[in-house]
């Protein structure tokens, strides 16, 4: 069981202290038909928690209990980062096809500091159990640890969209897929088809406090041995 990483009490009470501040820089790699050399491509994502506690609108938290759906038990914690997406989206063949590799940043402005994460992103909600959806809970629940204490929404209506990246011209070829729909129902087949979650188990984090211009402070934590020990070295900026 990977023990809690050193960085985490910090980066939670940054991410705490600033509210307005929680949408991630992610990288992924991407190969363009006519290349074959891998090349980065970044968007600005929501991060939604650390796994498996994710960051919910109370809304959706009624919607769950309404729907007699319930949220994950408070039994297990990690600092894997958590966030939603649509399986069209052209991230997710990315993170497929590139084994992972993945980079996420968060600037805090509020408290003048940034993050940044490296490490594998998995791809994990197919309701359909097929091997890659089995690796890939394997390998985010070797991520988990059993809290200590613990003994022995509202859903998203873009995945009711036609495909992203698709032209608007294009007529889509699933009736149901329209722009603009409310996803009223969690268990909605439309939405719910196409809603994953990617989870991101850091193998490097960098912290870099630029508070002080004269003097900024740059970390960097490596995991070991599959997340059991935690390397801390300081940096030059």
């Amino acid at each position: 069981m990977p023990k809690p990483a050193p960085y985490l009490p910090l980066l939670t009470t940054h991410l705490t202290s600033s509210p307005t501040s929680t949408s991630i820089t992610l990288t992924t790699l991407s190969t363009p038909p006519l290349s074959k050399t891998p090349l980065p491509r970044s968007r600005t994502v929501e991060f939604r928690g650390f796994f498996p506690t994710l960051n919910l609108h109370s809304s959706a938290i009624q919607s769950l209990k309404d729907q007699h759906i319930g949220l994950n038990p408070d039994i297990y914690e990690s600092e894997m980062i958590a966030l939603t997406t649509d399986k069209r989206m052209e991230k997710v063949q990315e993170l497929e096809s590139s084994g992972g590799v993945v980079e996420a940043v968060f600037w805090l402005r509020e408290v003048g500091n940034q993050w940044r994460v490296r490490g594998k992103g998995v791809i994990i909600g197919d309701d359909i159990q097929g091997e890659k959806e089995r690796e890939a809970r394997g390998f985010v629940e070797r991520g988990l640890r059993r809290k200590e204490n613990i003994g022995k929404g509202d859903g998203d209506g873009s995945f009711k969209n036609p495909p992203p990246g698709t032209p608007r011209s294009q007529q889509p070829e699933n009736p149901e897929l329209k722009l603009g729909q409310k996803v009223e129902d969690l268990k909605d087949k439309v939405a719910r088809e196409n809603f994953r979650v990617v989870v991101i188990r850091p193998e490097e984090v960098e912290r870099l406090d630029i508070n002080d211009p004269s003097n900024p402070i740059r970390t960097r934590w490596t995991a070991v041995r599959d997340g059991e020990e935690w390397e801390e070295v300081d940096l030059w900026p």
